[in-house]
């Protein structure tokens, strides 16, 4: 049993997250927030060193406590911010599988020490082995796509979903004889059913899906932990695991909406041919293009000019460059914002992160639904790096695989200029007709490199 004193310290701790997520809602106060939240984790890794009488897996217990921390200071100062979806994927997997493996210890000791477990308690533990094995294997595959270990396009094989039906059915059947008669085997062969599910979750998904699962497998893991707590009587994974789960739920709902199209279709619309991945390659159409000092001239003496940043900003490690540059409009007078889709990146808040590393003012990142409208009065729109999210063929053809999603009103602007690497479609693989209209304009190269040039170019206006 864990000591009253103890579970106090850990429903402090709680209490510590939630002022974290508190904290994160913001940026003047994000930085707090996330130290207040890793306090309350520091907090819950050392409580149980006071009260566990059986210390005899000290010296275990701290070496995964280094080689985790060592992990995660790697991971915090190495990893690109281009990188940080995959990471993100990664350490949503190994919470789940944490968990997973934890719920099977437990049914472990259950068994062997032959105690009396209630139905509910044993519901919880498959629940929690079930879905943290789910929960592990999908963000492996998730974190192999975005890493192009393998291919990102939906992977669908004849079969697929009689055997995921199967799959389903065959792991409630496992978690009813588990509740009825507890069995380490049973719990097993649950968690291999789980691991199986993860896969043939995510293999259909493609394209601007991916970041959308990344969230919903996010949620997977906080149901597993609160589970998770329920049979370890232990308050702060309880709430922890129930503020995961709930934020999951509700993030994964909001980019859907963003998307336009239902969870169940993002998760299973490749069987019916409704990815959000097209063919992937570029087109020979005849474009307008310039150079940075064509562009230079539209952006001097433009009045009100709207920014739209996107991955490719990320890939080039272009976003202090392009601050310089907006700093440098807004000194000579003209009206700048960042216009920011909810889905732009490849995870919720990516371009926001990215440009708070730039040390833009957040005042300057306006969201989608407050922009949208102003696009019709903006002179110039300079799109760096973002495709998808300013494609007209999600409003005007049915028949594209993004149709419906809601886009920027970019194409309703007085001119636009795009920086592209090359002609090559966005993340969903799809031509964006807006490259074509006559008011575009295509600056071809690396961004920070033309970023560079065309500040140059501007300065000496």
């Amino acid at each position: 049993m864990i000591p009253v004193w103890a579970q106090l310290l850990y429903l402090f701790g709680a209490v510590c997250f939630i002022l974290a997520l508190k904290g994160l809602s913001g940026p003047r106060t994000a930085r707090y927030g996330n130290l207040l939240g890793a306090f309350g984790a520091v907090l819950a890794c050392v409580i149980p060193f006071f009260y566990v009488d059986d210390m005899k897996h000290v010296p275990l217990i701290l070496a995964a406590i280094a080689v985790g921390a060592a992990g995660g200071v790697y991971g915090a100062r190495k990893v690109q911010m281009t990188q940080m979806p995959q990471m993100v994927a990664l350490f949503n997997g190994v919470g789940g599988g944490a968990a997973a493996l934890v719920a099977l210890l437990e049914l472990h000791e259950t068994v062997d020490s032959g105690s009396d477990i209630g139905n509910f308690t044993l519901f919880a533990t498959a629940f929690t082995i079930l879905v943290g094995s789910v929960s592990f294997a999908g963000s492996i595959i998730t974190f192999a796509k975005l890493q192009e270990l393998m291919t990102s396009r939906p992977v669908v094989f004849p079969g697929l979903p009689v055997i995921f039906g199967a799959g389903i059915l065959g792991a409630i059947v496992l978690t009813v004889l588990q509740v009825r008669d507890a069995d380490l085997t049973l719990g097993i062969v649950l968690a291999l059913v789980g691991l199986l599910l993860g896969v043939l979750l995510v293999l259909p998904v493609g394209g601007a899906d991916v970041p959308i699962v990344i969230s919903l497998l996010n949620a997977f893991t906080g149901l597993t932990v609160a589970a998770g707590g329920y049979v370890l009587s232990n308050t702060l994974l309880l709430v922890a695991g129930t503020l995961v789960g709930a934020s999951g739920t509700f993030l994964t709902l909001l980019m859907a909406r963003a998307m336009g199209r239902s969870v169940a279709n993002i998760l299973f619309g490749a069987l019916k041919g409704g990815s959000t991945l097209g063919g992937g390659e570029a087109s020979d159409r005849p474009v307008r293009s310039a150079g940075p000092e064509d562009v230079a001239i539209m952006l001097g003496y433009a009045d009100r000019v709207i920014i739209v940043p996107g991955y490719g900003l990320a890939v080039a490690q272009a976003q202090h460059t392009l601050r310089e540059l907006v700093d440098l409009l807004i000194s000579r007078g003209s009206e700048v914002d960042y216009a920011i889709h909810p889905v732009a990146g490849r995870m919720p808040g990516h371009m926001n992160v990215l440009l708070a590393e730039a040390q833009v003012p957040y005042e300057q990142l306006i969201e989608m639904d407050e922009i949208n409208d102003d696009f019709k009065d903006a002179d110039v729109v300079l799109v760096v790096g973002a495709n998808d999210v300013v494609n007209p063929a999600a409003r005007n053809t049915p028949s594209a695989p993004i149709y419906g999603m809601p886009i920027l009103n970019a194409d309703q602007a007085k001119q636009v200029v795009f920086l592209k690497r090359s002609m090559r479609p966005g993340f969903a693989g799809i031509e964006n007709e807006l490259l074509f209209e006559p008011q575009t304009t295509l600056l071809f190269g690396d961004a920070k490199d033309t970023l560079g040039k065309v500040l140059t170019a501007v300065k000496a206006l």
